[in-house]
Protein backbone atom coordinates (compact mmCIF):
# COMPACT_ATOMS: atom_id res chain seq x y z
CA UNK A 1 0.00 0.00 0.00
CA UNK A 2 1.21 3.30 -0.98
CA UNK A 3 0.57 4.95 2.14
CA UNK A 4 0.41 9.57 1.95
CA UNK A 5 0.47 12.02 5.61
CA UNK A 6 0.15 15.34 5.03
CA UNK A 7 -2.16 17.98 7.38
CA UNK A 8 -2.90 21.35 7.67
CA UNK A 9 -0.41 23.46 8.43
CA UNK A 10 -2.10 24.70 11.74
CA UNK A 11 -1.12 21.63 12.99
CA UNK A 12 2.60 21.37 11.55
CA UNK A 13 3.82 20.44 15.04
CA UNK A 14 1.98 16.98 14.65
CA UNK A 15 3.31 16.19 11.61
CA UNK A 16 6.22 13.66 13.14
CA UNK A 17 4.03 12.33 15.50
CA UNK A 18 1.86 11.69 12.87
CA UNK A 19 4.83 10.29 10.58
CA UNK A 20 6.39 8.60 13.21
CA UNK A 21 3.23 6.45 14.08
CA UNK A 22 2.19 5.27 10.83
CA UNK A 23 5.73 4.49 9.59
CA UNK A 24 5.77 1.91 13.08
CA UNK A 25 2.21 0.53 12.41
CA UNK A 26 1.88 0.17 8.46
CA UNK A 27 4.21 -2.51 7.69
CA UNK A 28 5.12 -3.10 3.89
CA UNK A 29 4.15 0.13 3.03
CA UNK A 30 5.61 3.14 1.30
CA UNK A 31 5.30 6.48 3.16
CA UNK A 32 4.94 9.84 1.66
CA UNK A 33 5.01 12.68 3.98
CA UNK A 34 3.84 15.78 2.64
CA UNK A 35 4.00 17.65 5.96
CA UNK A 36 2.86 20.30 5.98
CA UNK A 37 6.18 21.30 7.36
CA UNK A 38 8.26 24.69 8.18
CA UNK A 39 9.63 24.45 4.83
CA UNK A 40 6.81 24.87 2.82
CA UNK A 41 6.56 28.45 1.35
CA UNK A 42 3.01 29.07 1.73
CA UNK A 43 0.81 27.76 4.74
CA UNK A 44 -2.21 25.32 3.25
CA UNK A 45 -5.71 25.34 4.57
CA UNK A 46 -7.82 21.89 5.34
CA UNK A 47 -9.71 23.15 2.42
CA UNK A 48 -6.24 23.27 0.36
CA UNK A 49 -5.61 20.05 2.10
CA UNK A 50 -8.41 18.37 0.70
CA UNK A 51 -8.11 19.28 -2.87
CA UNK A 52 -4.40 18.04 -2.80
CA UNK A 53 -5.58 14.26 -1.10
CA UNK A 54 -8.07 13.97 -3.86
CA UNK A 55 -4.82 14.74 -6.58
CA UNK A 56 -3.08 12.43 -4.62
CA UNK A 57 -6.18 9.73 -4.81
CA UNK A 58 -7.30 10.10 -8.58
CA UNK A 59 -3.72 9.94 -10.16
CA UNK A 60 -3.42 6.84 -7.85
CA UNK A 61 -0.15 8.11 -6.68
CA UNK A 62 -1.32 6.58 -3.48
CA UNK A 63 -3.83 4.60 -2.27
CA UNK A 64 -4.03 5.86 1.28
CA UNK A 65 -4.24 8.97 2.99
CA UNK A 66 -3.69 9.94 7.23
CA UNK A 67 -4.48 13.72 7.36
CA UNK A 68 -6.23 16.04 9.92
CA UNK A 69 -6.51 19.46 11.03
CA UNK A 70 -7.31 21.45 14.92
CA UNK A 71 -10.81 19.21 15.09
CA UNK A 72 -10.55 16.54 12.16
CA UNK A 73 -13.84 17.64 11.60
CA UNK A 74 -13.15 20.67 8.62
CA UNK A 75 -10.67 18.05 6.75
CA UNK A 76 -13.18 15.04 7.04
CA UNK A 77 -15.85 16.88 5.72
CA UNK A 78 -13.73 18.81 3.01
CA UNK A 79 -12.41 15.44 1.99
CA UNK A 80 -15.87 14.22 1.66
CA UNK A 81 -16.90 17.19 -0.70
CA UNK A 82 -14.06 15.65 -3.28
CA UNK A 83 -15.13 13.13 -5.93
CA UNK A 84 -13.59 9.73 -5.11
CA UNK A 85 -12.41 10.61 -1.61
CA UNK A 86 -14.01 8.87 1.06
CA UNK A 87 -12.64 10.11 4.44
CA UNK A 88 -13.58 8.83 8.00
CA UNK A 89 -13.35 11.11 11.59
CA UNK A 90 -11.26 9.22 13.98
CA UNK A 91 -11.00 10.82 17.58
CA UNK A 92 -10.47 7.13 18.93
CA UNK A 93 -8.88 3.70 18.30
CA UNK A 94 -12.11 2.71 18.24
CA UNK A 95 -13.83 4.86 15.42
CA UNK A 96 -10.19 4.60 13.30
CA UNK A 97 -10.94 0.18 13.31
CA UNK A 98 -14.69 0.49 12.51
CA UNK A 99 -13.82 3.39 9.69
CA UNK A 100 -11.14 0.89 8.27
CA UNK A 101 -13.33 -2.74 8.54
CA UNK A 102 -17.16 -1.41 7.88
CA UNK A 103 -16.42 1.78 5.90
CA UNK A 104 -13.44 0.97 3.45
CA UNK A 105 -12.27 4.38 2.66
CA UNK A 106 -8.88 6.00 1.01
CA UNK A 107 -8.55 9.22 3.72
CA UNK A 108 -8.83 9.56 7.65
CA UNK A 109 -8.65 12.45 9.86
CA UNK A 110 -7.39 12.86 13.47
CA UNK A 111 -7.94 15.60 15.26
CA UNK A 112 -4.94 17.04 16.01
CA UNK A 113 -5.51 20.35 17.90
CA UNK A 114 -7.39 18.54 20.90
CA UNK A 115 -6.06 17.11 24.12
CA UNK A 116 -2.35 16.19 22.85
CA UNK A 117 -1.13 16.07 26.83
CA UNK A 118 1.46 12.88 27.17
CA UNK A 119 -2.16 10.60 26.74
CA UNK A 120 -3.47 12.56 23.62
CA UNK A 121 -0.22 11.56 21.84
CA UNK A 122 -0.70 7.90 23.09
CA UNK A 123 -4.30 8.53 21.99
CA UNK A 124 -3.11 9.24 18.36
CA UNK A 125 -0.57 6.51 17.98
CA UNK A 126 -3.64 4.03 18.98
CA UNK A 127 -5.52 5.44 16.64
CA UNK A 128 -3.33 4.85 13.93
CA UNK A 129 -2.41 1.54 15.13
CA UNK A 130 -6.26 0.47 14.80
CA UNK A 131 -6.66 2.04 11.14
CA UNK A 132 -3.70 -0.62 9.99
CA UNK A 133 -4.01 -3.47 12.28
CA UNK A 134 -6.29 -5.62 9.86
CA UNK A 135 -6.58 -5.44 6.23
CA UNK A 136 -9.38 -3.27 5.65
CA UNK A 137 -12.85 -3.74 4.50
CA UNK A 138 -13.04 -7.25 6.36
CA UNK A 139 -16.47 -6.06 8.14
CA UNK A 140 -17.10 -5.75 11.51
CA UNK A 141 -18.97 -7.17 13.54
CA UNK A 142 -17.63 -10.62 11.47
CA UNK A 143 -20.80 -12.53 11.80
CA UNK A 144 -22.37 -9.24 10.00
CA UNK A 145 -19.56 -9.37 7.48
CA UNK A 146 -21.54 -9.55 4.14
CA UNK A 147 -24.80 -6.71 4.87
CA UNK A 148 -21.89 -4.65 5.98
CA UNK A 149 -19.94 -4.87 2.67
CA UNK A 150 -22.86 -4.94 0.81
CA UNK A 151 -23.82 -1.82 2.49
CA UNK A 152 -20.46 -0.20 1.38
CA UNK A 153 -20.46 -1.20 -1.63
CA UNK A 154 -23.84 0.92 -1.85
CA UNK A 155 -22.70 3.89 -0.68
CA UNK A 156 -19.74 3.89 -2.36
CA UNK A 157 -21.94 3.45 -5.42
CA UNK A 158 -23.93 6.41 -4.92
CA UNK A 159 -21.08 8.51 -4.39
CA UNK A 160 -19.58 8.15 -7.10
CA UNK A 161 -23.31 8.49 -9.09
CA UNK A 162 -23.69 11.72 -7.40
CA UNK A 163 -20.63 13.68 -7.71
CA UNK A 164 -18.75 15.30 -11.02
CA UNK A 165 -15.33 13.98 -12.44
CA UNK A 166 -12.35 14.97 -10.21
CA UNK A 167 -10.85 16.88 -13.33
CA UNK A 168 -14.38 18.21 -13.77
CA UNK A 169 -14.23 19.82 -10.59
CA UNK A 170 -10.69 21.17 -11.22
CA UNK A 171 -11.61 23.37 -14.03
CA UNK A 172 -14.40 25.10 -12.03
CA UNK A 173 -11.69 26.40 -9.25
CA UNK A 174 -10.96 29.61 -9.09
CA UNK A 175 -7.30 30.29 -10.24
CA UNK A 176 -5.92 31.30 -7.30
CA UNK A 177 -6.79 28.06 -5.99
CA UNK A 178 -5.36 26.35 -9.15
CA UNK A 179 -2.33 28.36 -8.24
CA UNK A 180 -2.16 27.71 -4.34
CA UNK A 181 -2.67 23.20 -5.27
CA UNK A 182 0.13 23.61 -8.05
CA UNK A 183 2.58 25.15 -5.69
CA UNK A 184 2.41 22.23 -3.18
CA UNK A 185 5.61 20.87 -5.28
CA UNK A 186 6.45 17.49 -3.64
CA UNK A 187 2.72 16.38 -3.89
CA UNK A 188 3.31 17.32 -7.67
CA UNK A 189 6.34 15.96 -7.94
CA UNK A 190 4.69 12.04 -6.98
CA UNK A 191 1.70 12.91 -9.16
CA UNK A 192 4.04 13.03 -12.03
CA UNK A 193 6.51 10.58 -11.36
CA UNK A 194 4.19 7.56 -9.88
CA UNK A 195 0.61 8.52 -10.92
CA UNK A 196 -0.94 5.90 -13.21
CA UNK A 197 -3.55 8.49 -14.70
CA UNK A 198 -2.58 9.85 -17.16
CA UNK A 199 -5.15 12.74 -17.48
CA UNK A 200 -4.28 14.45 -14.38
CA UNK A 201 -1.10 14.61 -15.27
CA UNK A 202 -1.47 16.33 -18.24
CA UNK A 203 -4.00 18.17 -16.75
CA UNK A 204 -1.38 19.48 -14.28
CA UNK A 205 1.30 20.17 -17.34
CA UNK A 206 -1.35 22.26 -19.04
CA UNK A 207 -1.98 24.92 -16.24
CA UNK A 208 1.04 25.11 -14.30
Amino acid sequence: MNIAIIQATSQINKNQLIYTAVKKYALKSQIYNFGCSKSDVRSYSYVDISLLIGLLLASESVDFVVTGCSSGQGMMLACNSIPGVLCGYAPTPKDAYLFAQINNGNAISLPLGEDYTYTGADNLEQTIASVFCEPFGEGYPKSEKERKLKDTALLKKIRSQSQVGFLDLLDQLDRELIHIILGKDDVIRLVLTNGKNPDIAEWIRRNR
